[in-house]
């Protein structure tokens, strides 16, 4: 296994164990905390109003969703062959890393501070999960055709 596979193998693992725990904080510690953050407040959700606490929570839970998927794409960079490696798979591999800090990490600071500013920032992930996944796609192609030897 090449150095750079080792390396985003790594990462991938790193933001795989991070979103369990974050995915576990939701389930299971966050609830509490975001009651008294956010007390009786409500938020208009497609026409609804409903708790800021339920909202916030949701949006907690979809940051470590999130997360965990790209981390899986991430170690799946790390294990694509040797012959298709470049790259592409280096732009979507920081790509991702990127749209993880910026769209979950935006997600998490925004829950538990409340600083609704943040929500400018994850969209801006998104477009980097966007970003990494047609890098991903372009690395499955061959840079050149097996006959130009």
């Amino acid at each position: 296994m090449s150095k750079e596979s080792i390396f985003w193998l790594r990462v991938g693992a790193a933001m795989g164990f991070l979103a369990v725990i974050f995915g576990a904080f939701a389930a299971h510690g966050l609830e509490e905390p975001l009651i008294k953050l956010y007390g009786d407040q409500t938020k208009k959700v497609m026409g609804v109003e409903i708790p800021a606490t339920q909202k916030y929570l949701a949006d907690f839970k979809t940051g470590a969703e999130y997360q965990m998927y790209h981390a899986l794409a991430i170690i799946a960079l790390a294990l694509v062959p040797v012959s298709i490696e470049g790259r592409s798979r280096d732009i979507a591999g920081w790509s991702f890393l990127l749209g993880i800090l910026l769209f979950s990490g935006s997600l998490y600071v925004l829950v538990l501070t409340g600083q609704t500013k943040l929500g400018m920032i994850t969209p801006l992930g998104g477009v980097f999960f966007l970003i990494g996944w047609v890098a991903l796609g372009i690395s499955a192609f061959p840079s050149k055709s097996p006959n130009e030897d």
